[in-house]
């Protein structure tokens, strides 16, 4: 029933699909020696054995010599195992090839079901392995197939899909079969229908690759990215900085007539980018974020983790955005609690103009106007 075809045919597995060969033999000797005792019964003490080189199986049973015989299947007289060797003493084990002729079919054929879920176990397990190291990696791959709006994807050089909910996509993108796509790998995931390999194109984590890989000041650290904000498919702000003097971060990332950020514009399906220079002080930081409405001036509370931005009236609904999107995406990116107010509410409080560009901060005693409706106005959540 094994030929030497058998045992090439393990070789080649092998080398396709990288399972080790004795590992598969230990697995494959496991199954037809469930499937021998299937035939013969479970009692028995027996198992099969694979020889590569000879290209040979072979089943052996073991018994026990014992004194009295009380189980047949797994023991065994000491004159009756003398009879086959005259050196046996009780307690020794009695080794007997058995006959292979009569292992037919049946037991074959479960020996192979066992072995074929054995093999793709092992396979999961390698595709697993390969794929950990590719998590909060960018992958290019292909679509397999849509299946009420979730995408999986053929994941390149391994045999695993990755799985991508519409939760998960830009909205407003649309996939068909066979298209290229470019997916963040977001979590490896063990489950009861096995391993899923979780992919996102929402995630700041694939802004922050797609920066990466068309930026390459931003590859070789000249320019870092500080932190990202992201409403999916509609803005995003993203704060760099770098540390070499004289060197401009938004200028290498926008590139030669914004050649590289409409790159990455594209592939975000239109998303808006505001890109934002990072600066140590909050006020400045602040102030930035809130691009691309101008700021007259910012106070803030360390102790509430608040601030409080004027701005010109006329540039209130910019500072906001539509649905509070501005405000809150600046929150999200500095860290900070803000909140916007026009100018002309100051002026009527106070009957003063603030400068322009004044950045002040507030001491622990001063408080804000409305500082309780700050939080249902622009709430700070982390992504």
């Amino acid at each position: 029933m094994i030929n030497k075809d058998f045992f090439q045919a393990l070789e080649d597995l092998e080398a396709e699909k990288k399972i080790d060969k004795e590992t598969f033999i230990s697995t494959l000797e496991t199954a037809l020696t469930s499937a021998y005792k299937k035939m013969y019964g479970e009692a028995k003490s027996a198992s099969v054995k694979l020889n590569p080189e000879k290209a040979t199986i072979k089943v052996y049973s073991y018994k026990t010599i014992v004194n009295e015989v009380t189980d047949p299947d797994k023991e065994i007289s000491l004159e009756e195992a003398r009879l086959i060797k005259k050196s046996y003493k009780i307690g020794d084990e009695v080794t007997t090839e058995e006959s292979t002729k009569d292992f037919g079919r049946i037991a074959a054929q479960t020996a192979k079901q066992v072995v074929m879920q054995k093999i793709k176990e092992m396979e999961r397990q390698i595709a697993v392995s390969e794929l950990a190291e590719k998590e909060d990696e960018l992958l290019t791959t292909v679509v397999k197939r849509i299946d009420n709006g979730t995408v999986y994807v053929q994941i390149s050089g391994s045999h695993t899909e990755g799985v991508m909910l519409p939760s998960d996509q830009i909205p407003g993108e649309k996939f068909n079969v066979g298209d290229r796509i470019k997916v963040y790998v977001k979590k490896i995931k063990e489950s009861f229908k096995g391993t899923q390999i979780q992919v996102t194109r929402s995630n700041i984590g694939f802004v922050r690759k797609i920066f990466e890989l068309e930026i390459p000041e931003i590859s070789s650290g000249d320019v870092k990215i500080k932190n990202i904000a992201r409403d999916p498919g509609n803005r995003a702000k993203v704060a760099v900085f770098t540390e070499k003097p004289n060197f401009d971060p938004i200028g290498a990332c926008v590139g030669f007539r914004g050649q590289r950020i409409d790159t990455i514009v594209s592939e975000l399906n239109g998303e808006k980018i505001d890109l934002i220079e990072y600066c140590d002080d909050p006020l400045e930081y602040i102030a930035r974020a809130l691009s691309p409405a101008k700021v007259i001036s910012v106070e803030t509370n360390e102790s509430l983790n608040a601030s409080r931005v004027i701005v010109p009236d006329d540039k209130l609904s910019l500072a906001i955005g539509k649905g509070g999107q501005n405000v809150r995406l600046a929150a999200r990116l500095t860290g900070w609690k803000i909140e916007v107010k026009p100018e002309s509410s100051i002026e009527a409080n106070e009957n003063v103009k603030a400068p322009e560009y004044e950045l002040t901060e507030l001491s622990d005693e001063d408080s804000f106007q409305n500082l309780d409706d700050l939080e249902e106005l622009v709430p700070f959540d982390e992504e």
